[in-house]
This record gives structure tokens, C-alpha cells and sequence, in this order.
């Protein structure tokens, strides 16, 4: 670890003592020592938001956990990134997601809630959301049935990389999804097919039309048309 001065932090994390350049968030200084804190959320290629607060973790016992991927180290604090408190806030986040959405194509989500306990039958009562599947185009469909509002796919196609703009937020509350503007097809949004936006999913809600057809069960011919890139038809210049 670098040697202490004026732009350098140095606090506890987990027990080690370690060095930090001012600035730093407390994920990115638990990853420089080998340790990991669960995300959903957060990814490298989005601005950090601090919505999913799976990534909390405990600064000097304080009342509120704080998100790692947006909670800087402060100098001389002590944080534990896994105790009681900790896992059991995690655990509720996962159980409250599972009640609310299908997380059962997020790898990385259904091993965290091997990980942490998750009792699945939690929240039996809880309303589902609801939506139809969005089968617009012939690249891939949008199910946000399995969609937990992390806002990857909206910030990677907005400043984050492509500067696109094709999703954004619709709605508000609970009945808050991503969509395009005014609810358009997707043919018809600035959308650019780059794929970036599924590329950042972790659920699955974003998937290419073909692995979402072979899982539908369709044969190659039924894939092949449903993948078909209409052809624009020529004006007329006469």
C-alpha cells in the first residue's frame, strides 16, 4: 500500500489497516485487497448510484449502513464489509426482490442468494409486477418482468457510452420501468442495436432474440424469420 501523506486515507477494513488515495469509495478499496462486495447495481462500465444498496456495509457501527459504490473512506474510520448487520440488510434486499420480479436468469444475483440464505418464500403476499414482453424488433426482447430497476441498460445508452438515449425512466413509484419515450417501438426510437444495454443487464430482462427463441423452444426456420431484418422500403423521388 502507498506510504500516508495529505491526499492519502488510511482506516480499517475488515481488521487490515490499509492506505487509500483520497477519493476513493470503499468498494473500490475493498476490491484493491482482494475482497468482494456484492453488486447489482454498480458496473465498472456505469456511473455508481447507490441504488440497490445490496453493497452496504458498516462504518464505525453508525445508524445507516452506507453503499460502498458511493461512500468514499474516510480517514481512521473502521468498516466491516461482513457482519450480522450486514448480511441480514442484504438478505432482506434479496428477499424483496425475488418477491417483486423473476430473478431466476440473473446468475450472479441466484448465487448471491445461495450465499447470503435467501428464504424465497419470503413476502408471500407481495405484489409481482406485471408486464407484457416487448417483442419489437428483431434483435432482442425486453421482459421486464425480470427487470429490478438497477438503470445499467438507461445510463449506458444515455452519457455513460453510447449517447444514444433510446431508454429512459417511465412511469413513477411502484409502477416505475424502463422504457423508450412516449412508449414507442423500438424501430421507431434512436436505438442503434449495439447491444451494450444487454451486455449490462444481470437479469436477463435484455436478451438477444435468438437465445430468448431457442428458449421459447422455436426451431432455426421460426428463429431465422423472427430475426429477419425488415428491409426499408425505397421513396418514391418521381
Amino acid at each position: 500500500m502507498p506510504e500516508a501523506d495529505d491526499n492519502m486515507i488510511t482506516f480499517t477494513l475488515d481488521g487490515e489497516e490499509i492506505t487509500v488515495p483520497e477519493g476513493t469509495t470503499l468498494l473500490e478499496a475493498a476490491r484493491m485487497i482482494g475482497k468482494e462486495i456484492p453488486v447489482i447495481c454498480y458496473h465498472d462500465a456505469t456511473t455508481a448510484n447507490g441504488l440497490c444498496r445490496v453493497c452496504v456495509v458498516d462504518v464505525n457501527g453508525g445508524r445507516l449502513l452506507q453503499p460502498a459504490c458511493i461512500a468514499e473512506c474516510q480517514h481512521d474510520s473502521i468498516v466491516e464489509t461482513r457482519n450480522e448487520r450486514v448480511e441480514r440488510n442484504r438478505r432482506t434486499i434479496l428477499e424483496m426482490l425475488n418477491s417483486a420480479v423473476d430473478l431466476s436468469q440473473g446468475e450472479a444475483i441466484q448465487e448471491m442468494m445461495m450465499d447470503y440464505g435467501v428464504d424465497e418464500s419470503r413476502f408471500p403476499d407481495a405484489k409481482r409486477r406485471e408486464h407484457d414482453i416487448h417483442d419489437d424488433n428483431p434483435f432482442y426482447v425486453r421482459d421486464y418482468n425480470q427487470c429490478v430497476l438497477c438503470w445499467r441498460c438507461v445510463q449506458v445508452c444515455a452519457e455513460d457510452a453510447q449517447y444514444t438515449f433510446a431508454l429512459t425512466l417511465g412511469e413513477r413509484g411502484y409502477d416505475t420501468h424502463v422504457a423508450t419515450a412516449f412508449d414507442i417501438g423500438m424501430m421507431d426510437s434512436p436505438c442503434v442495436f449495439c447491444g451494450q444495454c444487454i451486455g449490462v443487464c444481470p437479469t436477463g430482462a435484455l436478451k438477444p432474440k435468438t437465445e430468448w427463441g431457442l428458449e421459447q423452444g422455436m426451431s432455426p426456420d421460426e428463429i431465422r424469420q423472427m430475426t429477419r431484418i425488415p428491409r426499408r422500403r425505397k421513396e418514391n423521388t418521381e
